[in-house]
């Protein structure tokens, strides 16, 4: 199954640290972040599981939950929060998956539908691509997905201002320039006529090219 922006994310029934969740029914009306690992105890995921884990305010913020999840066991993941905590200063406050039948790797198209096996004996290299982020809304589609290699670790700051981005562009017939950041102006696309536009912005907007309008960032 290969996935794409504005398909519909998977939906999936798991074991995580907080209890059993219906993927779908856990997201409800808020946005979700799911993001991978492809094993517990690994450097640079500890790394990223306690940054997200002090970032968590942030998405709270923007209505928006955040779930990990991992090939291994969730009793693992308890043992993995421990070091988390004394290493990056943050304990994981959210829910991590336990993905021990690979399922929720094979439906999100990290491994192979034909990979055989579970959990058991595998490592961080045969779980490689097991590094993704996916930004999903509250109708349940892929707004975002980016996957990684194992030996750089993922920039969460740079998916937060996307989300930032994503949420601004659904709310408003607007979209963000390169390097966008919240509170800053914005593009009006091509899709909204002039005359749309200078009803839309009657303070006014800037013309660089027909096709360039800037405009400040609506509320």
């Amino acid at each position: 199954m290969s996935l794409r922006i504005n398909a519909v994310a998977p939906n999936f029934t798991a074991q995580t640290t907080e209890g059993e969740i219906t993927f779908h029914d856990w997201i409800g009306d808020s946005w979700a972040i799911l993001f991978s690992h492809p094993k517990d105890f690994t450097p640079v995921c500890t790394t990223e599981l306690g940054y997200m884990a002090g970032l968590k305010p942030e998405f709270d913020k923007r209505n928006t939950k955040i779930i990990g999840l991992s090939v291994d066991p969730i009793d693992n993941h308890a043992k993995w929060a421990e070091d988390i905590e004394e290493t990056q200063g943050h304990k994981p406050n959210y829910p991590m998956i336990g993905d021990t039948e690979l399922e929720v790797a094979k439906l999100y198209d990290m491994l192979p539908a034909d990979e055989e096996g579970n959990s058991d004996g595998r490592s961080a290299a045969n779980n490689a691509t097991v590094r993704s982020v996916f930004i999903i809304g509250p109708d349940k589609k892929i707004k975002l997905l980016m996957t990684y290699p194992m030996t750089t670790g993922r920039n969460f700051d740079e998916i937060l201002r996307a989300l930032d981005s994503i949420q601004l562009t659904a709310r408003h017939q607007v979209a963000t320039p390169v390097n966008w950041k919240d509170g800053e102006d914005v593009i009006i696309p091509p899709a909204v006529s002039d005359e749309e536009a200078q009803k839309k912005y009657p303070q006014g907007y800037r013309t660089l090219k027909p096709y360039l309008r800037i405009v400040n960032q609506p509320k």
